[in-house]
This record gives C-alpha cells, sequence and structure tokens, in this order.
C-alpha cells in the first residue's frame, strides 16, 4: 500500500470513530442567563444546538413511529432539558398531583433523564422523570444499593413543565434540574457526564420503550452503555 492510499485510509478511519463518537454525544449549549422554564419547542431558548433523538428500543431496534427529539441547554446553576415526544395514546396515572413527586411514576407514560457526573464510578448517577401530567420523581441511583432508603428520599429540587398537544398528538416536557444535585465541580465549558435519554410509552400490554442509548436489556439501568453529555459555549459546526 502507498503513503497516499494509507493517508486516505487512515482519514476514514478518523472519520469512522468521529462519527460513531458523535452518535452517542449530546451537546449542551450555554444560555446566558436561567428563564421561566417553557415546554414550548418554538421559543428562542430551546433553538440554539443541535437536538439528539430517542428513536429505537432498548436492544437497538429502530421504531421511528415515536421518535422523541430531546434538547439541553446549561446556565451557571442549572441544566435543562426539553423532550418532544410524539404518540399514539396516552397512558396517564388517575388524580395526578404535581405537588409532590409520584412513586413509580415509570408505570406509566414518561419521559427519563439518568445522568451522572462520577467517570470512576459509573454505577452512581441520579434519575430524572417527568410525565405529561407534569408529575415527576428524582433518584438518587447506587446500583450496588438497589434499595437504599436515601436514594429515594432524595431531592433534587428539579422543576418541570409540560404541554399535551392532543391534536397533534404530541407531548413537551422541559426539565430544570440544578447543577449542583448532580456535580460537584463548577458548570464549566467542556465538562462530560455521562448520561442516557428514555421514554416509556403506553399501557403494559402494548408498551413501548424507547430509547436513545440501546442498553442491549430489558433494564434501563445499564450504565456501561450510556453515553456523554457535554457543556458546551458554542457549536463546534
Amino acid at each position: 500500500m502507498n503513503g497516499f492510499a494509507i493517508v486516505c485510509l487512515a482519514l476514514a478511519l478518523l472519520a469512522t470513530v468521529a462519527f460513531a463518537a458523535d452518535d452517542k454525544s449530546i451537546e449542551s449549549m450555554k444560555a446566558d442567563n436561567d428563564v421561566p422554564l417553557s415546554a414550548n419547542p418554538n421559543s428562542s431558548f430551546w433553538q440554539p444546538g443541535r437536538a439528539v433523538y430517542a428513536e429505537k428500543d432498548r436492544y437497538g431496534k429502530p421504531i421511528p413511529r415515536y421518535r422523541t427529539q430531546i434538547r439541553s441547554r446549561w446556565t451557571r446553576d442549572n441544566l435543562y432539558f426539553l423532550f418532544i415526544c410524539p404518540y399514539d395514546a396516552l397512558y396517564l396515572k388517575a388524580a395526578p398531583d404535581t405537588s409532590t413527586e409520584t412513586p413509580q411514576l415509570w408505570d406509566w407514560d414518561v419521559a427519563e433523564v439518568f445522568i451522572g457526573s462520577d467517570f470512576q464510578n459509573i454505577r452512581r448517577y441520579k434519575e430524572f422523570e417527568v410525565s405529561p401530567q407534569g408529575e415527576w420523581i428524582d433518584l438518587d441511583i447506587d446500583l450496588t444499593k438497589p434499595h437504599q432508603e436515601e436514594g429515594w428520599r432524595w431531592n433534587s429540587g428539579f422543576q418541570v413543565s409540560t404541554h399535551i398537544d392532543r391534536a397533534g398528538k404530541i407531548w413537551y416536557a422541559a426539565m430544570r434540574i440544578p447543577l449542583a444535585a448532580i456535580d460537584r465541580r463548577a458548570p464549566a465549558d467542556g465538562n462530560l457526564f455521562r448520561i442516557n435519554l428514555f421514554r416509556t410509552q403506553g399501557p403494559p400490554s402494548q408498551r413501548k420503550y424507547i430509547v436513545w442509548q440501546p442498553t442491549m436489556s430489558d433494564s434501563f439501568h445499564v450504565a456501561e452503555n450510556f453515553g456523554i453529555l457535554r457543556l458546551v459555549s458554542n457549536t463546534a459546526r
């Protein structure tokens, strides 16, 4: 193989690696200031940066009908997420209570963020869930102690906002998570987190599990298969 061919092969391999890495990463674009939390996707707050999509099942099979767009922003104090969730029919808990967290919220339609800042112990991370009705739950997960009471009682102080477009069959959910609740570092451009993004859709007999990074397991709690979130001040493109 001549020198030119070797260079071309090297460039092709680098491009492949870059594409694979990009497919497993989400950028959170910096905002100058916090804003009132809104699940309106047309808000100027949600426009900067690049969206990612949860569009596969837990084992990597495409499920395009429920292709879910996710966007993220960050400020000095908070990390934001927006989920845009197409649906066929909603499966909701009766008599929702948004004033306090809802145990086992995952039994109904929800959007979920699993995120951790500890790259040495990837089995420690936080879980945040929101329903189309604005119910919520937050959990401190330690996979070495799956029944720890402290994890259930943990309160991050995160906030949610939701909206259901019943005519368009799309529901929207926004989260605002205090960065201090998930990371000991000062927020800064380039900070990395381990993350995965999920949805649960439909009643038990017809349930769909829509994921960003396939876990290759019936469980969402497979930390080895999380992707990466990077805090950025401007786009790389």
